[in-house]
C-alpha cells in the first residue's frame, strides 16, 4: 500500500500536490515541504485526507498520482 504525502507549498495554480512517496519519477517536493498523509490503497483516499486536513485544493501529481490529477 503506497505512502502518500502532500506538498506543503502551494503550486502557482493554487493546488497542493499529493504524491506517492515511493515515486522514482523525480516529482517529489523537497523533504522540508513534505507533509505525511499516511498509507492509502489509492490516491483518491490520500487526496480526500489532504482536503480533510485543510488543503482544500489538493490534487494528485500528474506523474505519480495521475488518476487523481484534475488540474
Amino acid at each position: 500500500m503506497p505512502n502518500y504525502i502532500v506538498n506543503g507549498n502551494t503550486q502557482p495554480n493554487g493546488d497542493h500536490e499529493v504524491h506517492d512517496e515511493s515515486s522514482t519519477r523525480g516529482c517529489l517536493p523537497d523533504r522540508e515541504n513534505r507533509v505525511a498523509l499516511g498509507f492509502f490503497f489509492s490516491c483518491a483516499g490520500a487526496v480526500s485526507e489532504a482536503k480533510r486536513r485543510g488543503y482544500t485544493r489538493a490534487n494528485g501529481c500528474a506523474y505519480c498520482a495521475a488518476s487523481c490529477h484534475t488540474s
